[in-house]
């Protein structure tokens, strides 16, 4: 017998004292009934006689044997498997379904296109069982947020028809568009198979296998007409913007129709482009095309040799291949020789140019000073001016640039070898009007040494 419910006093407020001078209206007896969930709990509390910790616990029992009656009428897993269910993927709005993965949607992510009809049908079940409002509110959720429901609808509606799988499997963000660059290092058999193998599924008809290095000639000439003429079920009716059928106005129709029909031809002509592509680059990469050509043109080379009366005798042929091969290792190896001598003549004369370089300027410097010891030649007790000063270095710089190194140095003796100063002088004009008379220095450039 359940018990009475314990009324509940309320104080309220008094009321302010207003200053409006207009009467009351006559009281008006109303009867109050609580209600909310809160008070709901409170009335199940009162009437089972529970604390707060003894009907949390009561309640998360009953969920717990709600979660048990479901995991026993789950329907068999047929190889489906459990996905993790992320917070965005809960989150997903019916609305922009086109936006969802599908598959995703039903826990198929890692099958996706080879998913059967009945795992499809059984994985959607299993969806249902979880996700349907009525579960949600005995589990103590909110049974008016359907949207994953609806959503879980919405991927059986899709992937349970054979026309529009076709057009979700088309555009699916899973199936990656790339192609091998033509350039692309590694296997050939490693890089290219499976790219054949992911695009074969889109095939109308069955196409043959990419095979391996020692697959027959007429089987990869077979492989490379097939995919050639590849016939692609492909379809990309799925970007379509959506017609407003609620719309009277039939030229935006028309035009949407028009825009969608056009966008759909170049995305299909885009995509044919991309396989092509990927034939062209497999053909030019394939070593088994490299070497039927290569015996086709021996074969050529036979053909030729054999219509000019030359006998091509194997053995003789492969000792001139085994002849031709020492003599450009040869020539290999004396060229590599004559590459060292150069390096290391190189780097002998350029060590010597750098020590030239540096003895030059050793040499320029100690001209200078003989020079400046001498007083830049002007009589004994004078000064000399500063613009004599300047165009007899500016000339000796001009001597020294003009002289080979070797002749420089030489002339840095002869001027430490005499103490005559005119006799200093004399060397110096004299290296001066040489470089006149060979062309190096144009004449009348010398004002000071001449």
């Amino acid at each position: 017998m359940s018990q009475p419910i314990t009324p509940i006093s309320i104080a309220l407020p008094v009321a302010s004292t207003s200053a409006s001078t207009a009467s009351l209206s006559k009281p008006v007896q109303r009867k109050l009934v609580p209600v909310g969930g809160a008070y709901a709990a409170h009335a199940r509390r009162q009437a089972s006689g529970k604390t707060f910790d003894e009907d949390d616990a009561a309640i998360k029992a009953e969920q717990d044997r709600i979660a048990e009656e479901e995991r026993k009428n789950q329907p068999e897993d047929d190889g489906i498997g459990e996905e993790p269910e992320s917070k965005e993927l809960l989150q997903s709005d019916p609305k922009n379904y086109k936006a969802l993965d599908m598959y995703a949607i039903l826990g198929l992510s890692n099958l996706r296109y080879k998913a059967t009809p009945d795992q499809i049908r059984l994985a959607h079940k299993k969806k249902i069982l979880r996700h349907h409002p009525d579960k949600k509110a005995g589990r103590g959720g909110d049974a008016n947020d359907d949207s994953f429901f609806k959503c879980v609808a919405k991927a059986l509606e899709i992937l349970d028809n054979p026309e529009r799988r076709k057009q979700f499997d088309s555009i699916d963000e899973a199936f990656s568009d790339k192609i091998p660059d033509a350039k692309m290092k590694g296997d050939f058999f490693d890089v290219y198979g499976p790219v054949f193998d992911r695009e074969a599924r889109f095939s109308e008809s069955p196409v043959p296998k990419l095979g391996d290095k020692d697959a027959p000639r007429d089987q990869v000439e077979e492989f490379y007409n097939a995919w050639y003429n590849f016939s692609s079920w492909r379809s990309f009716e799925w970007y379509d913007k959506e017609i407003n059928e609620g719309s009277e106005n039939r030229d935006d129709k028309r035009y949407t129709e028009k825009k969608n029909k056009s966008d759909r031809a170049q995305r299909k002509k885009e995509d044919n482009a991309r396989v092509r592509t990927l034939v062209d680059n497999a053909l030019a990469a394939d070593p088994r095309m490299k070497k039927f050509r290569q015996e086709d043109k021996a074969a050529r080379e036979a053909k030729k040799n054999k219509a000019k009366g030359i006998t091509t005798d194997p053995k003789k042929a492969k000792e001139e291949k085994a002849l031709k091969a020492a003599q450009e290792a040869a020539a290999k190896e004396e060229q590599a020789k004559k590459d060292a001598a150069s390096k290391a003549n190189k780097a002998t004369d350029k060590k010597a140019k750098e020590a030239a370089r540096k003895n030059l300027s050793k040499a320029k410097k100690a001209i200078k000073q003989i020079v400046t010891d001498a007083n830049y030649f002007q009589a004994p007790g004078s000064t000399p001016s500063a613009n004599v000063i300047e165009v007899q270095l500016n000339e000796l710089d001009l001597i020294a640039n003009g002289l080979e190194p070797e002749e420089t140095s030489e002339l840095k003796k002869t001027l430490d070898s005499t103490p005559d100063i005119e006799a200093k002088r004399n060397a110096i004009t004299s290296s001066a009007k040489k470089l006149v008379d060979v062309g190096k220095v144009e004449n009348g450039r010398f004002q000071q040494f001449i």
